[in-house]
């Protein structure tokens, strides 16, 4: 395993790591995702890059489009949720209440 190898796997399993511990705020997982997402998409980029094929060029782009259209679903959910309860934190939210 490369140094790069290590760095991505050891970024993506931080926002992972991030995630399953940090759930009290929405905001805060949110930005553990698209750390995920970012390290997703340097280590597409770069391999596309190592490759030289023109085939798996679009790959990164498609990524980054699917990891915008995230972030905003999740922005959204963010701003929904502070609206109706007042607050971001997890443990408030109750999914069997209409």
């Amino acid at each position: 395993m490369t140094s790069e190898q290590f760095a991505f796997c050891a970024t993506f399993t931080l926002g992972l790591l991030g995630v399953t511990l940090h759930r009290y705020h929405l905001l805060s997982a949110l930005l553990c995702l698209e750390g995920m997402m970012l390290s997703l998409f340097i280590a597409f980029s770069i391999l596309t890059l190592q490759l030289n094929s023109t085939n798996a060029s679009a790959s990164p782009m498609i990524l980054l489009a699917f990891s915008a259209c995230e972030a905003s679903a999740g922005l959204a959910l963010l701003v929904a949720t502070s609206r109706t309860h007042g607050t971001d934190h997890l443990q408030s939210l109750n999914l069997l209440q209409c």
